[in-house]
Formats: C-alpha cells, sequence, structure tokens
C-alpha cells in the first residue's frame, strides 16, 4: 500500500509539473519576440522603402511545395539570424501567386536567391542549398 502511495504522489506530481510548463508555454508563446530578420512576404511599397534607405536586402522567390526552397529555408534562418546580417529586409515571393512580381525579378523559377544593396541589384543564385555559398551571396548585400 505504502508503495503504491508513493508511486501516486509522485506520478501526479511528475503530471502536475508538466503540465504547468506546459500551460506556461502555450500562455507566453503568443508573446514571444518574432524574429527581426524573418521572411515577410513581398510588397512593392516595403520593397522601395528598403531600397530608399540603402537597406541590404534579399528576394526569395519561394514555393512552399519546392524540395529545393525547403532544403534553403534552415540555411537561411541560421544565416538571418547572424548579427552580421541583423539590418537584412528579407522578402518573399510567393512563386505560384506572385507571377507578375517572380518575372519582373526575371526570375525563372523557385528557389531564387537576389540580393540588393539599396536599389542595386548585388547577385542571384538559383537552387542553391550550400550554406558557405548562400552566405556568400548574402554577404554582397552588406
Amino acid at each position: 500500500m505504502e508503495l503504491t502511495m508513493i508511486f501516486t504522489r509522485r506520478f501526479l506530481n511528475g503530471a502536475l509539473l508538466a503540465g504547468t510548463v506546459a500551460g506556461t508555454l502555450a500562455i507566453a508563446a503568443p508573446f514571444a519576440p518574432a524574429r527581426a530578420d524573418s521572411a515577410v512576404p513581398f510588397s512593392a511599397e516595403a520593397f522601395k522603402a528598403a531600397q530608399a534607405s540603402g537597406s541590404p536586402i534579399l528576394i526569395e522567390i519561394h514555393a512552399d511545395w519546392c524540395p529545393t526552397c525547403k532544403a534553403q529555408n534552415p540555411i537561411l534562418d541560421k544565416l538571418t539570424s547572424n548579427a552580421k546580417f541583423k539590418d537584412l529586409k528579407v522578402f518573399r515571393v510567393d512563386f505560384d501567386a506572385m507571377k507578375p512580381v517572380v518575372r519582373q525579378f526575371g526570375a525563372q523559377m523557385q528557389s531564387t536567391l537576389i540580393v540588393f544593396k539599396g536599389s542595386a541589384e548585388q547577385g542571384r543564385s538559383v537552387g542553391d542549398t550550400k550554406e558557405a555559398s548562400i552566405e556568400a551571396l548574402l554577404d554582397k548585400s552588406l
């Protein structure tokens, strides 16, 4: 009987602690700060403003169904969290839904990355999933 009581108490305490932690995380999640360097949907106004301010800019031609785009995501997340890219403005262009914008940038396919320094294009890559070469491309925008 005593062994059962100890087991039950430990189990209930563990469950209570797990529930408290999970509840705290669920409450705090909506208030967690969004990363300032995460991709935002492309808008012509925001892009022009970033160009006018002389900001480094990455245009990411992206499709949710694209395996290369999916492979680029964690690389871009890692690189854009680096302090040297803190001012990089990242705009995501939906390859399927924003065809006029895709044509405006002269992109032929999804997984195209284009960097600007202000209004001047500094470089582009298509289908690249190597961290070192993507970092070298982003460096051109600085």
